[in-house]
């Protein structure tokens, strides 16, 4: 007779340190590549049902960074992320759907601005590995495109050649470590 043995769900936290939130979008003919360096998080992880698996985060809109200090606080007003009155990102998953080998469809409500959406966010499950000190750390990649005037982040200018400054699609990429 053969037992098994479930595997527990582990609750990971987020490891900032090693981990990163990142966008990019077009600007004139360019793309500019920023993050957000404040962001929290947890994963509850079913390893045996991928299904039953929970994620929430939490992303500080003051801790948007393009390495361009106007344009930072540009991105921080009104015309914006407008973090006085919104100051919170947030996504809080609603489903997990193994789609086959460590790929998962993350579905959920993603809030910017005081606007929720449900997004679906593909995410790869890279594995495990031990850190230096033998804490295990679970490592995951997910990257989407978002319209930025779904969630209310519509300030654009027109250009003199035809066109507007900022584009509307959004990638966004997560590479996350946790722990």
């Amino acid at each position: 007779m053969t037992t098994q043995t479930a595997t527990p769900v582990r609750t990971l936290e987020i490891d900032r340190s090693h981990s990163e939130v990142a966008f990019q979008v077009r600007h004139l003919l360019s793309k500019v590549r920023g993050r957000f360096s404040d962001f929290s998080g947890t994963i509850q992880y079913d390893e045996d049902s991928p299904e039953n698996s929970r994620v929430d985060v939490s992303i500080q809109a003051h801790s948007i960074d393009t390495a361009e200090g106007d344009r930072d606080k540009h991105l921080r007003s009104a015309d914006f992320f407008d973090v006085g009155t919104y100051p919170t990102l947030t996504f809080a998953s609603t489903s997990v759907t193994p789609r086959g080998g460590n790929i998962y469809d993350v579905g959920g409500d993603l809030t910017i601005r005081g606007v929720t959406r449900h997004v679906v966010l593909p995410a790869s499950f890279l594995g495990t590995a031990q850190d230096p000190w033998g804490n295990t750390k679970f490592v995951f990649e997910a990257e989407l495109s978002l319209n930025r005037k779904d969630f209310g982040l519509s300030w654009n200018a027109a250009l003199e050649t035809g066109g507007f400054l900022v584009g509307d699609e959004v990638k966004v990429t997560l590479s996350i470590q946790a722990k």
